[in-house]
């Protein structure tokens, strides 16, 4: 019975793979995003599958996925083969490493932690490369698969309050609870708790005593590390030297005179 409910969630996760539709990307692609990658940033990516069409519906976001960089080195000892260099939790594959291709036309965005030592970081790259080959949760398959055949028929605005995400179980995984635990291994902040009250500052977190609270891994989704104060915005363009007086700009007869 386990081996069939495992094919029939196999099978399911392909379909949820496959895309919707044909759709632009709603930002810029980045062409040299591999030269500023660090170990330890976080990639956000803008996917169009079916599987991303659900989960920018349910958390109100243009991301709807997120792997962790660990770089060539820490990847080849993992067993990584060609230019794999993201650990990320596919949600037909499970936990794997793959290359930056993987995301090839996607909109993508660098979240980087700031501060943390070589040590940490090493720690946290050991922590997602532990679980590779972790399979991705049956249970949020099921959940998001609910969402294109939902039983009983609601409309799809209500839809969002018949789907969880995650199980809790911790030998499976989705892509931002992974990420999220390995950070909290490490005591780095996503969005914490300070004192019972999530509507506080992020400065007086940082200039008080208070004692912060961890959120379940399992309540964190992509887009959580794009909203925390706590992860700098990389954006390759303005990295490398940007300079807008270089650019050449076409003039349009339409433009209204001042």
């Amino acid at each position: 019975m386990k081996n069939v409910l495992q094919k029939i969630g196999y099978m399911m996760s392909c379909w949820l793979s496959c895309p919707r539709h044909e759709q632009p990307s709603a930002g810029p692609i980045e062409d040299h995003i591999a030269t500023f990658l660090k170990p330890g940033d976080v990639l956000l990516v803008e996917g169009s599958s079916r599987f991303s069409v659900v989960i920018k519906y349910l958390t109100q976001s243009s991301w709807s996925h997120a792997a962790l960089y660990v770089g060539s080195e820490n990847a080849r000892h993992f067993g990584a083969q060609g230019g794999e260099c993201f650990i990320e939790a596919d949600v037909a594959e499970g936990v794997r490493l793959v290359g930056l291709s993987e995301f090839s036309g996607c909109h993508l965005r660098i979240c980087r932690p700031v501060g943390l030592q070589v040590s940490e970081v090493e720690a946290l790259v050991q922590f997602v490369g532990s679980r590779l080959g972790y399979r991705y949760d049956l249970h949020n398959i099921i959940d998001l698969a609910r969402y294109f055949f939902p039983l009983p028929p609601v409309p799809q605005r209500w839809r969002k309050h018949f789907l969880t995400l995650g199980s809790g179980d911790p030998t499976r995984a989705i892509c931002s609870t992974l990420i999220a635990q390995a950070f909290q291994s490490i005591y780095y902040p996503i969005l914490p708790i300070a004192d019972d009250t999530p509507a506080i500052s992020a400065d007086f977190i940082a200039n008080s005593d208070l004692l912060l609270t961890q959120r379940h891994y399992s309540l964190f989704t992509p887009r959580d590390f794009d909203l925390s104060p706590y992860f700098e915005i990389v954006k390759p363009r303005l990295m490398g030297g940007f300079d807008a007086h270089q650019l050449h700009w076409r003039q349009s007869t339409d433009s209204p005179s001042l």
